[in-house]
Parts: structure tokens; sequence; C-alpha cells
């Protein structure tokens, strides 16, 4: 199962053409599990350009599944220590949703599909952050 993050599917939305909405599309085609989560929804809504276009995506999105955070209050102090731990390794994380996106991850055992570097640093700190790569679609 794959979580796809918001840098995926804005390349994806646009019809921009790289190796991740390459990606995306084979997961698409092979009907692979994938979903989003509430911060990623968030973020692909308030990039509307205008309301229809908010409104086409709110529709598109009804039939994507959601992966949640599971262990309440827990959740958001593991991702305040991944945020911890990467600074003490001297990485610094710059965005607060990233690190619930990673922890959405962990605690739902998914695969990240990304184009963002910092979630490439994040593994580099925290093994229990699974990155997709094309390599993985091709043993499944």
């Amino acid at each position: 199962m794959i979580l796809v993050d918001t840098s995926v599917l804005i390349d994806f939305l646009k019809g921009a053409e790289n190796d991740f909405v390459s990606l995306l599309e084979e997961i698409l085609d092979r009907r692979i599990p994938y979903g989003i989560n509430e911060f990623i929804y968030q973020e692909i809504l308030q990039g509307s350009k205008d309301i229809a276009e908010f409104n086409k995506l709110k529709k598109y999105f009804e039939t994507v599944v959601f992966y949640h955070l599971k262990n309440e209050k827990k959740s958001y102090e593991e991702a305040a220590f991944i945020h911890f731990s990467c600074r003490r390794a001297g990485i610094t994380i710059r965005s607060t949703i990233d690190l619930l996106i990673v922890q959405t991850a962990i605690e739902n055992n998914l695969y990240l599909l990304h184009k963002d570097e910092d979630f490439n640093k994040i593994a580099r700190v925290v093994p229990e952050l699974k990155i997709l790569k094309k390599e993985l679609l091709t043993v499944s």
C-alpha cells in the first residue's frame, strides 16, 4: 500500500511528465492500493486556482482512500520526535505537514511516493519510513 504525497499529485494533476508521475500512473494502471491523508488533501485543495477547480478536486478525491493517524496525541508526539531526531542529526525539516505525512505512512505501514527531498532526508534518520522506488513495483 502506498501513500502518495502532494508533490507527486500536483505534477500528476497538471499532466507533467516525470519519473514520479510515471510511477503513479503505473500504480493506477496496476490497481495497486494507494491513498492520501487529510494533510495531503488540504494541501491539494488549498492550491486550487478557483472554485471550479476546488470542486473538481473535491469530487476527484472522493474516490481515493484516506489513511489517518491512529494514535491520537501520541501520533503528534512521535511526529515531533521525528523532527527532533532529524534536527539532532543536523537536518532541518521545513514542514510540520511533512512530518505528519511521514507519521501517517509509518503508522499505516505504507510506502511513500514523493518528489520532496525532505522525505529522503527524514528516511536517512528514521528507518521506519519506507520510500517507494521503481524497483519495488517491478517485484510486486
